[in-house]
């Protein structure tokens, strides 16, 4: 099997909450999942083709200057047949994944649904609150495309929204991700062990972990810490604290809370605490308050890790910028575009880190290795859509011995 070409989705490791899906419906995602390859790479080359022999060199006619931004490159590109018409094909699979997922689950809920309940009512992995409020930045749209977003029930209690995100998450990503999905938080681990030697956290805190595919190896690789991952939405944490019964993972605890609002913890209560894609799906005014939150239930000497894509900035060609904007105007992530346009080091700056303690680095998913003899994704970063990330990171600064007896104490 070539490295370049996932495993078929019946060939993947399944755990006993995923949904099954038959004959049909695998060959609906072994499509997607090589379609989403085909756009973002051979056919994905195309964008630039098409902006380089004619965008570019009619606005220059029409202007006298080349695009000062991205919003300019998207305008008009926009008005492109390539661009256009490869930018319908990307949303079209984007929904087509999202209706093949739904019906995989809708079949099968009740059988999901008495599973879910069984293992949670068993393993006390869960722990909810409906007094949580939804933010807007989760109501506002049908995120990634997703019918009723990640909060939405198809009846009380149930876990449709959550079964369909991690049925066809595999055909979203092109396979980047693994078996599990659970690639990035493979990924997080890997790099910690790699490079914070002899640290042993206690307890990690994972903020928006939906149905917890990055927490859930961070309690599989440090089996010795107390693991806890957070979200608003109900349907997403009682399927993943059923999920993670079923792997037998039991270090772990899924809590209905807001990032916003991290009042049930202590100050200085984690020694780590992390996040995985998450800060672009919050808006302008919620994200210091989640990272404010953060820095106050972070230990002295603990260590922040947000995992997203690269920031926009000087060093990013405009070019770039654009296409990476594609999600934020055509895939339902409204908060995209100006996340990843802000100055995070600032912002995390602002949130209580100085600027010496903050780092930014790499990390890549970490694949299955008996499925994926070798990288997906190749060496390179497809705007976005390979599973290769920055990690902005920062480490809370440490206090004198004797507060620090205090906290112990």
């Amino acid at each position: 099997m070539s490295a370049e070409i996932p495993p078929p989705y019946t060939a993947l490791q399944r755990h006993p909450m995923m949904a099954q899906a038959d004959h049909d419906e695998a060959s609906r995602f072994n499509f997607l999942t090589q379609f989403n390859r085909y756009l973002s790479g051979d056919l994905g080359k195309g964008n630039w083709l098409a902006y380089e022999n004619r965008v570019l060199p009619a606005f220059e006619a029409i202007h006298g200057r080349s695009p000062e931004n991205r919003e300019e490159i998207r305008v008009a590109m926009n008005q492109d047949p390539w661009h256009r018409t490869w930018s319908a094909l990307k949303r079209n699979s984007m929904e087509m994944r999202q209706q093949n997922g739904r019906q995989i689950v809708l079949r099968q809920l009740d059988e999901l649904d008495a599973k879910a309940k069984a293992y949670n009512e068993a393993s006390d992995l869960l722990e909810l609150d409906p007094s949580v409020e939804q933010p807007l930045y989760v109501t506002c749209v049908d995120i990634h495309c997703q019918p009723g977003s990640y909060h939405t029930e198809e009846r009380p209690g149930d876990v449709a929204v959550a079964a369909n995100y991690d049925v066809g998450l595999f055909a979203t990503t092109g396979g980047a991700l693994g078996s599990l999905n659970d690639g990035g938080g493979q990924a997080v681990v890997g790099w910690i062990k790699e490079n914070c030697l002899d640290w042993s956290p206690e307890r990690v805190l994972d903020v928006g972990c939906t149905v917890g595919h990055n927490a859930v190896p961070i309690a599989q690789g440090f089996p010795e810490a107390e693991v806890i991952g957070i979200d608003t939405a109900a349907p997403v944490l009682r399927y993943g604290a059923a999920r993670a019964a079923s792997l037998g993972v039991s270090n772990i605890k899924f809590v209905q809370a807001s990032g916003e609002d991290l009042s049930r913890f202590p100050d200085n209560h984690f020694d780590w605490v992390q996040t995985t894609m998450f800060l672009h799906e919050t808006s302008a005014s919620a994200m210091p308050r989640i990272l404010s939150e953060c820095h106050r239930v972070l230990k002295p000497g603990g260590l922040l890790l947000h995992v997203e894509q690269p920031q926009y900035g000087p060093d990013m060609p405009r070019f770039e910028q654009f296409l990476r904007d594609w999600d934020a105007y055509n895939n339902n992530e409204p908060f995209w575009s100006a996340m990843h346009g802000v100055d995070l080091k600032a912002v995390i700056e602002e949130a209580g880190f100085p600027l010496e303690e903050q780092f930014v680095t790499g990390v890549r998913a970490i694949p299955d290795k008996t499925l994926f003899p070798g990288s997906p994704d190749g060496d390179k970063e497809d705007y976005g859509r390979a599973a290769i990330w920055n990690a902005y990171g920062a480490w809370k600064p440490k206090v004198s011995n004797e507060i620090a007896k205090e906290i112990s104490a």
